[in-house]
């Protein structure tokens, strides 16, 4: 099995400027997630950012970079920008490895190159996790996603998918034996599947639930998931993400 990994970074953070800068034990956050990457079965590991200061530190740990452009409306812009100036064959796997996950398991990118790889109709394969407690299923922070019999997307949303109906008329809620399954942000994709991405109109559904997987959905393309074998560890956006994750890494 043959994949790239590329890591989109962006010095601006509403929550958390710098974020990729951040010093984790002694490293940059950026520098844990490229080496969580390599030590993943990919073939190559690139970051890809707009920012020069993240490109040189970057060059200071000897890892790879693309320089792109600054007005990407999302990393998977970025990504597409990146395999045309590799210029990465269509057939191609890539995995988006996001730049805020220092505890990110190697494991989880070969698990999704895998799927990639095993399902050639899917122009995306992605993880989830079931959900256990009854808050996270109505936190609109934890994107619930519902599949077909094939693990295929059916949609994605920030609501509690599927609405279970006599468990959640009762006041609280009662729980609905784990039948809710959580979206874990760790992306692959075909390259030229990233050549089209940016001609694609955004969707309605992308626009109301901020989600941007709904727009692969809404123009017919096909999003397959599996269940992550472990835990995806813990992503950083605030200064509190920040602190837990020096804590479990110092």
């Amino acid at each position: 099995m043959s994949f790239k990994v590329i890591i989109p970074a962006r010095f601006a953070s509403s929550r958390l400027p710098g974020k990729p800068l951040q010093e984790i034990a002694g490293k940059t956050m950026i520098e844990h997630v490229y080496q969580r990457a390599r030590e993943s079965d990919a073939s190559e590991v690139i970051v890809a950012t707009d920012d020069v200061r993240i490109a040189d530190a970057v060059k200071d740990f000897g890892g790879t970079i693309c320089l792109t452009r600054a007005d990407h409306r999302s990393g998977t812009d970025r990504l597409a920008e990146v395999v045309e100036q590799h210029g990465i064959g269509d057939d191609e796997i890539i995995i988006n490895v996001q730049g805020d996950e220092p505890t990110l398991p190697a494991a989880l990118i070969d698990q999704v190159a895998g799927d990639m790889q095993a399902c050639p109709d899917a122009a995306i394969a992605t993880l989830c996790r079931r959900i256990n407690e009854i808050e996270d299923i109505f936190d609109p922070n934890i994107v619930k996603v519902v599949t077909d019999a094939h693990g295929y997307a059916l949609y994605f949303s920030r609501a509690p998918i599927p609405w279970q109906r006599d468990a959640f008329a009762e006041q609280p809620p009662r729980d609905a034996a784990g039948c809710h399954f959580r979206h874990i942000g760790l992306y692959g994709y075909r390259a030229g599947f990233l050549r089209d991405y940016p001609k694609l109109v955004p969707s309605p559904a992308e626009h109301a639930e901020s989600l941007e997987q709904l727009r692969a959905l809404h123009h017919g393309f096909r999003i397959h998931l599996t269940e992550a074998q472990i835990e995806p560890g813990h992503g950083v956006d605030t200064e509190a993400d920040l602190a837990r994750v020096r804590e479990m890494l110092t």
